[in-house]
């Protein structure tokens, strides 16, 4: 079971990362249909070179998916077998089978924004909820008073998976460079925007719900919002990693870099317009720090006795 959620939750951060990377660089509908490419198993006899590039890079993608989901069964498997965290491995299990379909319907859909959006989001949740079950085999030692983290820990996740939901509407709609220039946007602390259609879940890929092309103004929303929650985000989560560095200087500290680290590359994607290579890492960044969140919880609540999850 250890060596299995570890193995598990470190093939789940790949997945995530090259997921972005394939969407990132327009790779996502690689493959028109879906689980096969071109009627194929393989990507082949694509005259298009440019076209062969993508579909492989989308079936890479989703053979690891696909592999990281065989683990999982396994795990399953072995987690009902040894009668060890038997609802928490279940409800992972039936995460999984979402997240393909969502997989599925992001091919079918012609990346619609909120499927897109919804298949980083479960993405996100597999990569925490394996973090955790990976965590809690390990059978660590409570940290001394570690419950007086429960506040700060728990507002720090929220305020991330926020975050992260913000800059995937963000990749999905293509609004990354909407607002060029920084700390301004388009030389305005409140630039004119349209909130009405930029957060309107229910319409296609660049239009509006009434199908006419998605304005300027409601991209510059869409990114300016993501721009100005990540303040808050930074915020609460840098409150909760001084809280945390007062327990644990190691993990404290290592939230700190992470977060300073991802701030910084978010920053950057604005002053050098986005490269494919800074564009990957900031979601990178965003998954190792979500892991490093899910640990402060896991050490947060387990030091009140809260019972491990799916333990009997």
């Amino acid at each position: 079971m250890r060596g299995l959620a570890l193995t598990a939750a470190a093939l789940a951060f790949i997945v995530v990362v090259v997921g972005a990377y394939v969407r990132l660089s327009d790779a996502g509908l690689g493959c028109p249909d879906w689980p096969l490419c071109y009627g194929q198993p393989v990507p082949s006899d694509i005259a298009d070179g440019d076209a062969l590039t993508k579909a492989w890079k989308e079936m890479g993608h989703r053979y690891l998916a696909g592999a990281l989901g065989v683990l999982i069964l396994v795990l399953a498997f072995r987690s009902w077998k040894a009668a060890r965290s038997r609802l928490w491995v279940s409800s992972i299990l039936a995460l999984v089978l979402f997240q393909a379909t969502l997989g599925a319907w992001t091919v079918t859909m012609l990346l619609k924004p909120a499927i897109v959006t919804a298949h980083l989001l479960g993405g996100m949740a597999i990569l925490g909820a394996l973090t955790w079950l990976a965590v809690s085999q390990l059978r660590l030692s409570a940290l001394p008073q570690a419950h007086r983290l429960r506040l700060p820990a728990a507002f720090a996740l929220s305020a991330l998976a926020l975050q992260i939901a913000l800059g995937g509407w963000v990749s999905s709609n293509y609004a990354a460079l909407a607002c060029p220039d920084l700390p301004l946007c388009l030389g305005r602390a409140v630039p004119t925007m349209d909130f009405g259609n930029a957060f309107h879940v229910l319409r296609e890929l660049g239009q509006t719900p009434g199908g006419d092309l998605l304005s300027r103004e409601a991209l510059t929303a869409i990114h300016w919002s993501h721009r100005m929650f990540a303040v808050i985000a930074a915020a609460v989560i840098a409150w909760a990693a001084y809280r945390a560095s007062r327990v644990s200087k190691i993990l404290g500290l290592s939230i700190a870099a992470l977060l300073a680290v991802q701030f910084s590359i978010g920053v950057a994607n604005v002053i050098v317009s986005r490269p494919l290579t800074l564009a990957a890492a900031h979601n990178a960044g965003a998954a190792a720090l979500l892991v490093a969140l899910v640990v402060l919880n896991f050490f947060a609540f387990r030091a009140t006795g809260a019972a491990r999850p799916g333990s009997k």
